[in-house]
């Protein structure tokens, strides 16, 4: 009787996916500060309209 089992280490991720963790805090430190800069620059062109 041959079983065709596979033993599996139940510790292992199911669903592992590669991650590029200091990638993915740069890209989103850099977006944020480009859209708070933006911001930042717009918010002054309308005060300078402004007066």
């Amino acid at each position: 009787m041959d079983a065709n089992a596979q033993a599996r280490d139940p510790r292992e991720p199911v669903n592992e996916e590669p991650r590029n963790d200091p990638g993915d805090v740069m890209t989103g430190f850099s977006g944020m500060t480009g859209v708070m800069t933006a911001v930042f620059f717009g918010m002054v062109n309308i005060k300078l309209l402004s007066e």
